[in-house]
Protein backbone atom coordinates (compact mmCIF):
# COMPACT_ATOMS: atom_id res chain seq x y z
CA UNK A 1 0.00 0.00 0.00
CA UNK A 2 1.37 3.35 -1.08
CA UNK A 3 0.27 6.96 -1.02
CA UNK A 4 1.50 9.73 -3.28
CA UNK A 5 2.11 12.87 -1.22
CA UNK A 6 2.55 16.08 -3.19
CA UNK A 7 2.79 19.57 -1.73
CA UNK A 8 3.04 22.80 -3.65
CA UNK A 9 5.84 24.48 -1.70
CA UNK A 10 8.69 23.70 0.65
CA UNK A 11 7.24 26.37 2.96
CA UNK A 12 4.59 23.77 3.85
CA UNK A 13 7.09 21.27 5.30
CA UNK A 14 5.60 21.38 8.81
CA UNK A 15 2.21 20.22 7.48
CA UNK A 16 3.88 17.76 5.08
CA UNK A 17 5.80 16.22 7.98
CA UNK A 18 2.53 15.70 9.85
CA UNK A 19 1.27 13.72 6.84
CA UNK A 20 4.38 11.59 6.45
CA UNK A 21 4.83 10.95 10.19
CA UNK A 22 1.23 9.74 10.42
CA UNK A 23 1.59 7.52 7.36
CA UNK A 24 4.72 6.01 8.93
CA UNK A 25 2.81 5.46 12.19
CA UNK A 26 0.32 3.30 10.28
CA UNK A 27 3.03 1.51 8.28
CA UNK A 28 1.99 3.05 4.97
CA UNK A 29 4.69 3.56 2.36
CA UNK A 30 4.62 6.80 0.41
CA UNK A 31 6.18 8.83 -2.37
CA UNK A 32 6.82 12.48 -1.57
CA UNK A 33 7.41 15.44 -3.89
CA UNK A 34 7.23 19.23 -3.92
CA UNK A 35 5.62 20.20 -7.23
CA UNK A 36 3.92 23.41 -8.28
CA UNK A 37 0.77 22.77 -10.31
CA UNK A 38 1.11 26.18 -11.95
CA UNK A 39 4.84 26.20 -12.66
CA UNK A 40 5.34 22.50 -13.51
CA UNK A 41 2.10 21.03 -14.92
CA UNK A 42 3.77 18.56 -17.29
CA UNK A 43 6.19 17.37 -14.61
CA UNK A 44 3.25 16.94 -12.22
CA UNK A 45 1.40 14.83 -14.77
CA UNK A 46 4.50 12.65 -15.30
CA UNK A 47 5.06 12.17 -11.54
CA UNK A 48 1.43 11.18 -10.94
CA UNK A 49 1.68 8.57 -13.70
CA UNK A 50 5.01 7.35 -12.31
CA UNK A 51 3.62 7.10 -8.78
CA UNK A 52 0.61 5.16 -10.03
CA UNK A 53 2.86 2.81 -12.02
CA UNK A 54 4.80 2.21 -8.79
CA UNK A 55 1.73 1.41 -6.70
CA UNK A 56 0.21 4.67 -5.43
CA UNK A 57 -3.40 3.99 -4.48
CA UNK A 58 -4.30 7.40 -3.06
CA UNK A 59 -2.91 10.91 -3.35
CA UNK A 60 -2.62 13.54 -0.63
CA UNK A 61 -2.00 17.05 -1.92
CA UNK A 62 -1.39 20.20 0.09
CA UNK A 63 -1.41 23.72 -1.26
CA UNK A 64 -1.99 27.29 -0.18
CA UNK A 65 -3.34 30.43 -1.83
CA UNK A 66 -5.15 29.44 -5.06
CA UNK A 67 -4.55 25.78 -4.10
CA UNK A 68 -5.16 24.20 -7.47
CA UNK A 69 -2.76 21.30 -6.86
CA UNK A 70 -5.27 18.76 -5.46
CA UNK A 71 -7.75 19.50 -8.25
CA UNK A 72 -5.12 19.25 -10.97
CA UNK A 73 -3.99 15.91 -9.54
CA UNK A 74 -7.62 14.73 -9.51
CA UNK A 75 -7.88 15.66 -13.19
CA UNK A 76 -4.90 13.39 -14.00
CA UNK A 77 -5.94 10.30 -12.00
CA UNK A 78 -8.91 8.13 -11.10
CA UNK A 79 -7.40 7.39 -7.69
CA UNK A 80 -8.83 9.19 -4.63
CA UNK A 81 -7.28 12.59 -3.90
CA UNK A 82 -7.31 14.17 -0.44
CA UNK A 83 -6.67 17.90 -0.36
CA UNK A 84 -5.01 19.72 2.53
CA UNK A 85 -5.63 23.47 2.46
CA UNK A 86 -2.64 25.36 3.82
CA UNK A 87 -3.02 28.60 5.74
CA UNK A 88 -1.45 31.52 3.95
CA UNK A 89 -3.46 34.53 2.83
CA UNK A 90 -6.94 34.85 4.37
CA UNK A 91 -5.95 32.37 7.12
CA UNK A 92 -6.27 29.50 4.63
CA UNK A 93 -9.91 30.14 3.76
CA UNK A 94 -8.89 30.89 0.17
CA UNK A 95 -7.11 27.53 -0.02
CA UNK A 96 -10.02 25.67 1.57
CA UNK A 97 -12.51 27.11 -0.90
CA UNK A 98 -10.21 26.44 -3.87
CA UNK A 99 -9.94 22.77 -2.93
CA UNK A 100 -13.48 22.06 -1.79
CA UNK A 101 -15.24 23.73 -4.74
CA UNK A 102 -14.35 21.18 -7.43
CA UNK A 103 -16.53 20.83 -10.51
CA UNK A 104 -18.92 17.92 -10.81
CA UNK A 105 -17.15 14.72 -11.83
CA UNK A 106 -13.70 15.60 -10.42
CA UNK A 107 -14.04 15.20 -6.63
CA UNK A 108 -11.37 15.97 -4.07
CA UNK A 109 -11.88 14.93 -0.45
CA UNK A 110 -10.88 17.86 1.74
CA UNK A 111 -9.72 18.04 5.34
CA UNK A 112 -9.48 21.12 7.54
CA UNK A 113 -6.95 23.89 7.10
CA UNK A 114 -3.44 22.66 8.03
CA UNK A 115 -4.84 19.24 9.04
CA UNK A 116 -2.28 17.06 7.26
CA UNK A 117 -2.49 14.39 9.96
CA UNK A 118 -6.22 14.04 9.26
CA UNK A 119 -5.47 13.58 5.56
CA UNK A 120 -3.12 10.71 6.40
CA UNK A 121 -5.70 9.14 8.73
CA UNK A 122 -8.38 9.45 6.04
CA UNK A 123 -6.01 7.77 3.57
CA UNK A 124 -5.48 4.96 6.09
CA UNK A 125 -9.24 4.59 6.52
CA UNK A 126 -9.74 4.34 2.76
CA UNK A 127 -6.91 1.83 2.43
CA UNK A 128 -8.32 -0.20 5.35
CA UNK A 129 -11.15 -1.28 3.06
CA UNK A 130 -8.55 -3.34 1.18
CA UNK A 131 -5.94 -3.90 3.92
CA UNK A 132 -7.49 -5.29 7.10
CA UNK A 133 -4.31 -4.79 9.15
CA UNK A 134 -4.87 -1.04 8.82
CA UNK A 135 -8.33 -1.37 10.36
CA UNK A 136 -6.70 -2.93 13.44
CA UNK A 137 -4.12 -0.12 13.64
CA UNK A 138 -6.84 2.52 13.29
CA UNK A 139 -8.86 0.96 16.12
CA UNK A 140 -5.75 0.86 18.32
CA UNK A 141 -4.97 4.50 17.53
CA UNK A 142 -8.48 5.62 18.48
CA UNK A 143 -8.36 3.59 21.68
CA UNK A 144 -5.08 5.27 22.67
CA UNK A 145 -6.71 8.67 22.15
CA UNK A 146 -9.66 7.65 24.34
CA UNK A 147 -7.32 6.41 27.08
CA UNK A 148 -5.35 9.66 26.91
CA UNK A 149 -8.50 11.73 27.41
CA UNK A 150 -9.66 9.53 30.29
CA UNK A 151 -6.24 9.95 31.92
CA UNK A 152 -6.52 13.72 31.55
CA UNK A 153 -9.93 13.60 33.24
CA UNK A 154 -8.43 11.85 36.28
CA UNK A 155 -6.02 14.76 36.73
CA UNK A 156 -8.49 17.49 35.85
CA UNK A 157 -9.29 18.55 39.43
CA UNK A 158 -5.61 19.26 40.03
CA UNK A 159 -5.53 21.60 37.04
CA UNK A 160 -8.58 23.71 37.77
Amino acid sequence: MKVGVIFGSSSDLKILKGVTDTLKEFGIDFFCEIISAHRMPEYLKEKISEMEDNGAEIFIAGAGLAAHLPGVIASYTLKPVIGVPISSAMDGLDSLLSIVQMPSGIPVATVGIDKGKNAAILAAEILSIKYSELKTKLKESRQKKIESILKENKNLKDKI
